[in-house]
């Protein structure tokens, strides 16, 4: 965040200020709170009709497609961008209301751009965050130290304190503008794109401190691209589209395949990430199906019922649905790739318990889904079952397989292209498709 080194007041109308942002923090209002804020640059609107709100102990992320204002809203919650029209307040005061040192003591920033204009020492870079805690004519003291050494052991970058800004790597500088900003000890942090420049280590160490910061009490608000680091790690997010707030939740509820696909205009598979449990994004490219950059319209979505098994399977129940088809599946295995992928897509699914005869009542749900779908999607040589040669108690899918309306076989080594085109070509009866 930009400070004023040279902020009115003495170190006793610091430590009065200081008094005061203490118990405006210490009331209910929200830390950081955007109320109908719009913001334009000359004649050219950049968002307008903004809301939203960082409470204690909340990380809220924003994200949206290049260019939606992500950064600009970020500049307009620090104080370094006027608004146009609405408000931002900070513990519940207005930002036009604070003097530099004061909003420096309520919200610390880490921008995106690391470039520094002066060959400073590391160290003294992150001795920059003190500047809002400091009077006119005050030395550092013990505190401070001590808040420097703390910050820059905290995020890794001690070991080069002494080493010029200039000769370090711009992920290691992104580090250090993150020290800088702990050292400046405030209830919230703002960070845009905190990751971008960082190596998948020190990406995860730096979402994981953040996480740790807010679990204590603190309040942050970062941009972030990475979808799935976003869901991973913030209670909450606020997709910003098409000039203002498109939607606001916990990330469960707003990372959705419609959500994503009105936001970004991009079709997106949205999955479940196995480790940590949270929603997993899978873009694809829009051109070869319809998209926005192909020059055609983007394909009617059909009702469409799948038979197959395996990751082959999963990854074609993955791609119609990102393209924005209703789906069904089965009969398949109870824990098949292809079963688990529909139900992160929310498809109906017909499962049977794995190695056992499938009933007549499962088939038949099977048959009845096949029969009122425009059309019936065979993923392989046979669309799954064991024992193609044993008859339908072993492979029940024969049966739903003669109950469609419309057949397109798809061989393993179908590509996203040539799916999406048989799922959408004319005509009835078999369509066979080689991969």
């Amino acid at each position: 965040m930009s400070v004023d080194s040279t902020a009115e007041g003495d170190a006793d109308g610091a430590a009065a200020e200081s008094t005061d942002e203490s118990a405006a923090n210490d009331g209910g209002d929200p830390l950081v709170e955007a109320i109908d804020l719009a913001v334009s640059f000359g004649d050219c609107p950049v968002v307008s009709g903004v809301n939203f709100r960082v409470d204690r102990g909340e990380f809220v992320g924003l994200i949206g497609p290049n260019g939606a204002g992500k950064t600009t809203v970020l500049r307009a919650i620090k104080g370094t961008l006027t608004p146009g029209s609405g408000d931002v307040r900070l513990a519940g005061d207005p930002t036009a209301d604070l003097s530099a040192r004061e909003a420096g003591r309520r919200v610390a920033s880490v921008p995106q751009e690391t470039g520094l204009a002066f060959d400073f020492r590391v160290r003294h870079v992150v001795e920059m965050g003190r500047t809002p805690h400091l009077g006119r004519f005050d030395g550092h003291g013990a505190d401070d130290e001590r808040a420097v050494r703390e910050a820059m052991a905290t995020t890794g970058v001690a070991r080069f304190a002494d080493r010029s800004i200039t000769e370090i790597s711009g992920g290691e500088r992104q580090r250090v503008l993150l020290a800088r900003a702990l050292a400046q000890e405030t209830p919230t942090l703002l960070l845009d794109e905190p990751t971008a420049s960082l190596d998948a280590n020190h990406a995860v160490r730096t979402l994981e401190l953040v996480r740790d910061l807010v679990d204590d009490g603190r309040g942050a608000l970062a941009a972030i691209h990475d979808l799935d680091a976003a869901a991973r790690y913030c209670d909450r997010i606020v997709v910003l589209a098409n000039g203002g707030v498109h939607a606001s939740g916990p990330p469960a509820e707003v990372l959705t395949v419609n959500a994503l696909r009105t936001a970004f205009d991009a079709e997106a598979f949205v999955g479940r990430n196995p480790a940590t449990g949270t929603p997993a994004v899978t873009a694809f490219d829009t051109v070869s199906s319809g998209g926005a950059d192909s020059g055609t319209e983007r394909a009617t979505s059909r009702r469409l019922h799948v038979v197959g098994t395996g990751r082959t399977a999963a990854r074609v129940v993955a791609r119609l649905t990102a393209a924005g088809h209703d789906l069904s599946v089965g009969v398949v295995p109870e824990g098949d790739a292809a079963a688990l992928t529909a139900r992160d897509a929310d498809a109906t699914v017909v499962a049977a318990p794995a190695f056992e005869p499938v009933d007549a009542a499962t088939r038949e749900s099977a048959v009845a889904l096949s029969r009122e779908a425009d059309a019936t999607v065979v993923v392989g040589e046979t669309g799954g079952g064991t024992g193609r040669d044993q008859g339908e108690r072993a492979d029940p899918n024969p049966a739903v397989r003669r109950a469609a309306n419309r057949l397109i076989r798809v061989t393993d080594d179908v590509d996203a292209a040539e799916l999406l085109d048989a799922v959408r070509g004319p005509g009835d009866g078999e369509s066979s498709r080689t991969g």
